[in-house]
């Protein structure tokens, strides 16, 4: 029997989205040898979180490649607005948020992520494996020491003093675990698609609300990414009543984009995002921890599901570089990341869930003109609140900042 193929590491990181990367950037600029798994070859994935909040911002450059990242080619969204059976309502207004970063940058989470790999692989203790599913954990006991990667060389064995999975809301690594989430009831899911876009548009993020309809626009340069809400499990109905009658609909809904609705040839050109929401009662056992979606799967309200992701590597590289300097951590190591996070996340879903049963779901319910809330009137009236939804969305609760240190090159 040919022997397995087997690499050794200090810690090894399942999942290359935002998190994983972050965090693996974070613990090899550290000092710790870290390795990222990514299922995929490439980081092209379309319709994923595009925007990266000022929260993640001001982090980047408190690790000094602040410029290097707006090199990246993006557009920087500096209001959110949504409009109301015609009429429009001011939401937030980024440009008074503390910090170094008064935008939400719309980057491809793509270019992010290539973005990210490239300043980690030019460390010396981090290694990025693509095309590297992890499938299973290795464990000594109660203690897990490793996890099992697929590779297209075969099955590869991977020792480490900690594991995290930062494999998203479907995580290997959860499951093979034991870990179950708490889900939260979730009354709506996604469809994603794209709409070309004219000079003459618009710049702002927009929602539009009518009866019956939800519909968010996000500028990105030559198109429009756009969200349309639908009720949960509502997708299969709508493809049955076909594509003409989709079109119809999202005729009413896209306002000045509605001449460009012939862009959506098929279903094909729809992709639809399952919303759930949950949280991990526990984030670690001896040797293992989840972050991102992986510990708590966040709703699409606001687009704040990377940030959250992103600022639990971040605490968590906080927490870990020193016990993992000094051998394997402990479980109370571990668990001090859930306790410095799991506040933040149940206020966040708190919100997300409120948002979604009182305001989004009677909207799809009805059938009379949609009325503004009060909220929408003040926020017109009255331009300096707009910074609080703002800084809700933008910074959100306990933002986190760079503490493990620059570590490499010494």
């Amino acid at each position: 029997m040919e022997n397995r193929k087997t690499l050794s590491t200090r810690v090894v990181i399942a999942g290359g989205g935002p998190a994983g990367m972050m965090c693996g950037f974070l613990l090899a600029r550290a000092g710790i040898d870290t390795v990222v798994l990514e299922k995929h070859k490439d980081f092209f994935r379309d319709f994923r979180g595009d925007t990266v909040h000022p929260a993640t911002l001001n982090a980047i450059y408190e690790l000094g490649l602040f410029d290097a990242f707006r090199k990246v080619p993006h557009q920087e969204l500096r209001d959110i607005a949504a409009e109301i059976e015609g009429v429009p309502y001011p939401v937030g207004d980024f440009r008074h948020l503390p910090g170094h970063a008064q935008f939400i940058a719309i980057m491809p989470q793509w270019d992010f992520l290539n973005f990210l790999a490239e300043k980690a692989k030019a460390l010396p203790h981090f290694r990025l494996l693509m095309e590297a599913k992890a499938v299973d954990l290795l464990a000594s006991g109660d203690r897990v020491t490793g996890l099992v990667a697929e590779t297209p060389d075969g099955p590869l064995d991977i020792a480490a003093d900690l594991v995290i999975g930062a494999d998203g809301r479907h995580s290997t690594i959860r499951e093979k675990a034991g870990f179950k989430p708490l889900e939260r009831g979730v009354p709506i899911d996604v469809l994603w698609l794209k709409l070309p876009r004219q000079e003459s548009d618009p710049e702002a993020a927009l929602g539009r609300v009518s009866a019956g309809l939800l519909f968010v626009m996000i500028d990105r340069g030559t198109y429009w990414q756009c969200a349309f809400v639908v009720p949960k499990n509502g997708f299969e109905a709508i493809k049955a009543q076909g594509i003409e009658k989709f079109r119809a609909r999202l005729k009413t809904a896209a306002g000045f984009a509605a001449n460009r609705i012939d862009a959506i040839a098929s279903f094909d050109d729809v992709s639809l995002l399952t919303v759930a929401v949950d949280r991990l009662p526990q984030w670690a056992r001896p040797g293992l921890l989840c972050i991102g979606d992986a510990a708590h799967a966040m709703s699409p309200v606001g687009g704040i599901g990377i940030n959250l992701a992103i600022q639990d590597a971040i605490a968590a590289a906080n927490l870990l570089w020193q016990p993992l300097l000094r051998g394997k951590p402990t479980l109370g190591d571990l668990n001090r990341v859930q306790a410095r996070r799991e506040f933040a996340v149940k206020v966040t879903q708190g919100l997300q869930v409120a948002i979604q049963n009182r305001i989004i779901a009677p909207t799809l319910a009805s059938t009379a003109p949609v009325k503004p809330p009060f909220v929408l009137k003040l926020l017109k009236a009255f331009p300096i609140l707009r910074t609080i939804p703002a800084y809700m969305v933008g910074i959100g609760v306990r933002p986190e900042h760079i503490h493990a240190p620059d570590r490499a090159n010494r």
